[in-house]
């Protein structure tokens, strides 16, 4: 069974734009997917990435075009500059792990921040937020192992940084990567090919 290394920012309104498409493509092909959320802000100055405000002009004025476009596509709902961007992701991160490790589903509830940030103009770093949305997926904070999960958010940066990672969301599969949520495709035909 191939393995699907996760890497993405609930920050990040490309990872929102791809929806459920990852899930798609790994239940097409019987994959599993390792969910490794990491801070994005962290992530750029390691690898050279630069923070959307210091972008030059053009680069942000696309950005906001090719998100427009994007959001169209997908049929998701999009507001371009969310009330609660950036903010601080740890929690909800944590909360996805948490998830993750628990056997919940773990994309259901990033997508559920993802959302919540980019449409619902929700904090994700609010604890209330994180819970109503643990509660969505059927989790509770209280009897996550959130502490080890935090521990975990850290130590996806230098993962990400072994494997190759410098934006979001990331798809890693063995030594084959593929940036960005306009890659799928690409995914989706590498998993047929290792079959």
């Amino acid at each position: 069974m191939a393995r699907i290394d996760y890497y993405f920012s609930l920050l990040s309104p490309f990872t929102y734009l791809a929806g459920d498409r990852l899930e798609q493509v790994a239940a097409k092909h019987g994959a599993k997917i390792a969910y490794r959320p990491l801070d994005i802000m962290k992530l750029f100055p390691e690898t050279g990435g630069v923070p959307v405000p210091k972008r030059h002009p053009s680069r942000q004025e696309y950005r906001l075009q090719e998100l427009r476009r994007l959001s169209k596509h997908s049929g998701l709902p999009l507001n371009i500059r969310p009330a609660h961007w950036p903010t601080d992701s740890a929690p909800a991160s944590a909360a996805v792990i948490a998830t993750q490790a628990a056997g919940g589903d773990a994309g259901r509830l990033a997508q559920a921040f993802l959302a919540a940030c980019w449409a619902e103009e929700k904090d994700i770093a609010d604890p209330g937020v994180v819970a109503e949305k643990l509660a969505l997926v059927g989790q509770d904070a209280a009897a996550l192992d959130l502490d080890a999960a935090a521990a975990e958010f850290e130590a996806n940066m230098g993962r990400a940084l072994e494997a190759g990672v410098f934006g979001s969301p990331f798809y890693v599969v063995g030594e084959e990567r593929f940036w960005g949520q306009d890659r799928l495709a690409h995914l989706d035909l590498h998993l047929a090919e290792i079959g």
